[in-house]
Parts: C-alpha cells; structure tokens; sequence
C-alpha cells in the first residue's frame, strides 16, 4: 500500500523553497531519516518521512516553491510487509517497556479471522497502540536558528492539564527575542520536562501529551513545532516489519543505539571538481562558518553520511584538545587583557551583562575581528528636508504619528543601495563571491534597559514616508517592551544607527556582520555655510558610513555618501 508524505505545517508561511533533496526512488527510509530540507526567510527545516518504506517516487525538485500539503514523496512496501507478516507466524504480542517520559501501550488482540501467531520465546516482540487509544506524544523544541542554550522563561501549562493544538504549552527566550511554543497536538499533559530558568536548545523535550487518536495520526500531522509520536519496542528485538492498525501505518520502532558510522559518500560528498560539496543543512553550514570549521574535513555521523551540529562542535573539541595552547594567550594569538582585582583600589559592585547585552557584546568583538572596517564621512545639507518635514507635523498628529528624519534617510538609502548593489549584498563564506540581495531590509539600532537591539523594516523600499514612520514606531516601541519576534530581526540588508536625538558630531559604527555596512547618524547642526557671496545658517546633518573594505573599496564609499548626501538634500528626487 502507498503511503503519501506531505509539507507540515509552516505556519504562517505561504510558500518555503526545497533547497536539499536527502532521498531518491528506491531508498529505504525509517520514520526519523529525513525526506527534503525547506527553508523560508526565517529558518530551514527538514521534513522526516514519518514511517518506514521505500521511496517510490520524488514530487519535487530543488528550487521548487511548495506550501502546506504539497506531496513530498510517494512511500511503498509498508503494505506488503503487513501482508507478509499476518501470513508468516507472527511474534506474541506483549507490553513493552514505554521509552522515557512515555507510557505502555498494548497491542490490540487478533481480528476473527486471522493467523493466531506462534508463541516463541526468542521471537522479537513489539507494542503498537491501537487505533484512538491514547497515545505519548513528545512536544521538543522546535528549529530556532543560530540560537542555543535559550532560556524558559514561562511554562504555561502543568501536568494534566487539558490542551488543544494551539494552546501555549512554554515560552523560550534567547538573546535577542522571545518565541511561544504551542502543544501542537491536542490531548492531556502527562508530563512536564522543563521549569523556569531552564537552558534548553533544539530538539530538547518539553512535554509529553497523552493525545487520542494512536501514533499514526500524529506521525501524518507531523507538526515542525509539536510533537513526535513515540514509538516503543520491547527488549531483545531485532527487527519488526510495520502493521497497519485501523487503515494506517505505523511508524517504525525507534531503535535506542550510538550513532552510526559514516556510510559511503556516495550522497554526502561529491566530488565536483576542485570542490568538495558535504552533506549538512543551512543550519550546520552557519555553525561551521561561525566557528570556522571546513565541513569537508568533519566527519558525518547522520543518515548517509549527513554531517550534524553535534559533529561539527566535536570536531571543534577534539581540535582543540590536540593542538597546543597558543604561548602568546586566547583567541587568535591575541594577548588577552589581564585579570586586575579593583577591589584592592575601593568598593566594587559586580552586576552581570544582560543576555543581550552579552550577546551584543560577543557579535560585535566577532565582526571586529574577521572585517577590516574602514570610515567614509559626509555632511548631508538637511535645510529644505527639515523644513518640508515641520509642515507634515499637522498630518502626522491627524495620523496619529511622530515623523522624524530617521524615516527619510531610510527611504534616501533604499535608492542609493539600488544604484550600489554591493552595498546591500554579502560576501560567500570563501570570499569569492557577492551574495547580492534583491530586498531591501533596512536594521535600524533601539536602546532598550537590556541593551542595543537591531529590528528590521523588511521591503522598506516599498513603503512610503508615512509608512516608514509608522513601522519605526512600531518596531521600536516592540524593542523597548522585550516583545520583539526572531522575524523581527532576521534578514536585514542594511544597518542605521541613528544617535541624532543623544549627541555627537560623528562616530564609526561596527558592521553587523554578515552584512557589509553601516550608517551612522549624528546629532544635527546648524552652521555658516559659505553660498558663493555670503555665508547663511544650513542645517548640516553629519553622517559616517562603515564599510567592510574586502567589499568596497574607498571610492565606491565616497559615490555611495555623495549620492546619500544628495539625496537628502533634495528629497524631491526621491520622487523620481
């Protein structure tokens, strides 16, 4: 009998891209070996087959834009395999041991008609539960990005409590943003594995639900955010076919061992050319670039060869506990600063970083390192735009809106990044090539209590001026209350860090790696500008552009600021 895998849900998400095909027709798949990889703008995510067969065709291709419900493959052999064990003797059934967090379930009795199965004492035993008995459904953390070690910082729910799909079951914090995770499957908490405080990461478990309908309603649902139906399997077996219960597989028994060897890199890694493509998804490769580790020189420890995160920080460990501490200190060879005890001058306070302060701290010291910065600086003529923009202030309290200069020079941006290209691009992780970008993204920086944070305006060079203010407000005011989501600050293209309203006459902000660079903003002047006859008070407003020197070079910096610059001064040509 044919069995059909299809997308999950992706929540709000229309469409998300096939970006890796991990399987191909005639390929024997467990309930855990993943089918294809999908990625949106906001994370990547694999999408397992859920049972056990062979693939009998592929509905997709790389490239391909799928949605909720598309068919992913096409699983034969579950059927056949029933089949031929209800013919063959078949073992007794028993009650296995229930996996951790899981309870025992039975299997059902023999329908009239059937083979009553040889009892054996060595025969291999398993449990499957019987259509709309209660089934142990695990909730675990779901895809989170670069994040890990994020926080729990509410748990919603408590054992035997009643929960439906949607209901909040925890909500996880990392240092940038705060996520709610929902149970994904309705039925009863049995269990509650995490508290507040805890430090959790994908793939952690949650809860578990003592969900209706049997694993095989739960395997077809296949939730990204919820559950995994736990599959049981007694002690001492060996191997057990799959049987259908009620019209629908079974996934397969979970098999408790230590992973696998690395099987042959026929689809892992080939050879093409000169460079060796690996088998790892976007996840994997981001861990490997931020640590710096060659993917083709770790060894894979998934299905066929697939390289894991846990392999990559493996490989980090065992090369750093072979080689030899650096005689001149941490790090790259840098002198570290050293240990001083302020206590012995006076009285000291310790009061510990934020964790986004922390994390700010750490992006910031990485892109210092890895990007030769490099100032451009410019005054922008600001006289007419500051003029033009007090006669909006009628409309903008109707509007019920503060519009500031912010909202133009990101609207002044949008065009200049159009005519520079590589200004609103990225460069491959080999440096050979511009990843150019065909968004415009803007990140603008808010001081929040917690610290700096980065909200992006995603399409900002569709949005108007009022518009623009509209999303700053928003944005900033989601900052400053700690209620900002991942989206909200993933994907920027462009980075502004606006210190007009604090001070300053110029400053070089730090490039938000990956992206190439970055705006600062000072505070507005008024100063004797020389006309040609005479000099008149202008509204100079100082700018400073950091940029990553690899990417751009110095004159490139200087059109970019020249045209900004211009732009500013004659916002009637951002109408043209």
């Amino acid at each position: 009998m044919a069995q059909e895998v299809r997308i999950p849900d992706i929540g709000d998400i229309d469409e998300v891209e096939v970006i890796e095909i991990c399987v191909a027709v005639g390929d024997e798949v467990g309930p855990d070996d993943a089918l294809i990889v999908i990625e949106s703008d906001k994370a990547s995510m694999e999408v397992p087959a859920g049972m056990t067969g062979t693939i009998a065709s592929v509905a997709v291709a790389l490239g391909d834009q799928v949605a909720e419900g598309a068919l992913v493959v096409t699983l034969e052999g579950a059927a056949a395999e029933s089949a031929t064990a209800a013919e063959a003797p078949a073992p007794a059934p028993t009650q296995a041991p229930a996996t951790p967090a899981a309870a025992s379930v039975q299997e059902p009795a023999p329908e009239a008609g059937t083979a009553e199965p040889e009892e054996s004492a060595a025969a291999p035993t398993q449990a499957i539960p019987a259509a709309g008995a209660a089934t142990e459904v695990e909730v675990r953390v779901p895809d989170i990005g670069e994040a890990s070690n994020v926080e729990v910082i509410e748990v919603a729910v408590s054992a035997g409590a009643e929960v439906t799909a949607d209901d909040l079951l925890v909500v996880v914090e990392s240092d940038k943003a705060s996520m709610e995770i929902p149970a994904g499957q309705a039925g009863t908490v049995s269990a509650v594995h995490v508290s507040v405080g805890s430090e959790v990461e994908e793939g952690t478990l949650l809860a578990t639900i003592s969900a209706s309908g049997g694993a095989t309603e739960s395997a077809a649902s296949s939730k990204p955010v919820g559950g995994e139906t736990v599959a049981v399997q007694a002690p001492g077996a060996q191997e057990a076919a799959p049987v259908e219960s009620a019209g629908a597989a079974a996934p397969a028994p979970a098999q408790v061992s230590a992973p696998a060897p690395a099987s042959p890199p026929s689809p892992a890694e080939v050879e093409d050319g000169d460079a060796k493509r690996v088998y790892a998804s976007p996840a994997v490769r981001r861990l490997a670039r931020e640590l710096g580790v060659a993917l083709a020189a770790v060894s894979g420890t998934g299905n066929r060869g697939r390289i894991l995160k846990d392999d990559v920080k493996s490989h980090v460990k065992a090369t750093m506990t072979s080689a030899p501490a650096a005689a001149s200190g941490s790090g790259a060879g840098i002198p570290p600063i050293p240990a001083v005890d302020f206590s012995r001058f006076g009285a000291v306070e310790i009061e510990p970083l934020s964790r986004i302060r922390a994390a700010g701290a750490q992006n910031l010291h990485r892109s210092w390192l890895n990007l030769p910065h490099v100032s451009q600086f410019e005054e922008a003529d600001v006289t007419e735009l500051e003029a033009f923009r007090k006669t909006l202030k009628e409309e903008a309290t109707r509007r019920e809106l503060k519009i500031t200069p912010l909202a133009f020079i990101i609207k002044a941006c949008c065009y200049a990044l159009q005519a520079f290209p590589t200004f609103n691009a990225s460069l491959d992780p080999e440096i050979k090539n511009f990843v150019l970008k065909q968004y415009y993204h803007i990140g603008f920086a808010v001081d929040t209590e917690d610290g700096l944070v980065v909200p992006v305006i995603r399409d900002a060079d569709k949005m108007g001026v009022w518009d623009l203010s509209a999303a700053i407000a928003e944005l900033a005011e989601k900052a400053r209350t700690g209620s900002l989501g991942l989206s909200d600050m993933q994907g920027g293209s462009f980075s502004i860090s606006s210190l007009g309203n604090i001070g300053g006459t110029g400053f070089t902000p730090i490039i938000n790696a990956p992206e190439v660079a970055i705006l600062g903003v000072s505070r507005l002047v008024t100063k004797p500008i020389w006309n040609g006859s005479e000099f008149e008070p202008r509204q100079m407003l100082p700018l400073s552009l950091s940029y990553d020197h690899r990417a751009i070079n110095g004159a490139e910096a200087g059109r970019f600021m020249a045209m900004l610059a211009e732009l500013l001064a004659d916002i009637r040509r951002l109408a043209l």
